[in-house]
């Protein structure tokens, strides 16, 4: 599904504009992307977490040239479903087979 199509199905089900849906929706996407930018985790009771998680620094090696090369310390955004979505993902999926 992509967010084109998230945004329709939210426009019939509530009976907003598409294009107040569109604002809404690309505004919480910006608010979500700024916290984490910023270091914050955020938390959607029953859907799940939005967590920045840091990775520590790391050798690897280019293969190519034959050489380490030192990895620095970073950080990635992660999602960590809810229990309870993942429950319901789990018992819906089993209904459709």
């Amino acid at each position: 599904m992509t967010k084109a199509e998230i945004i329709a199905e939210i426009s019939t089900k509530t009976g907003l504009e598409k294009v107040d849906v569109q604002e809404t929706v690309e505004a919480f996407f910006k608010v979500v992307k700024n916290a984490m930018i910023g270091g914050e985790n955020v938390y959607v009771r029953g859907f799940g977490s939005f967590v920045v998680k840091k990775r520590a620094e790391k050798t690897a090696r280019n293969i190519s040239k034959n050489t380490a090369i030192i990895i620095p310390e970073h950080f990635v955004p992660s999602f960590k479903p809810a229990k309870v979505f993942v429950e319901k993902v789990k018992t819906g999926n089993k209904a459709k087979k």
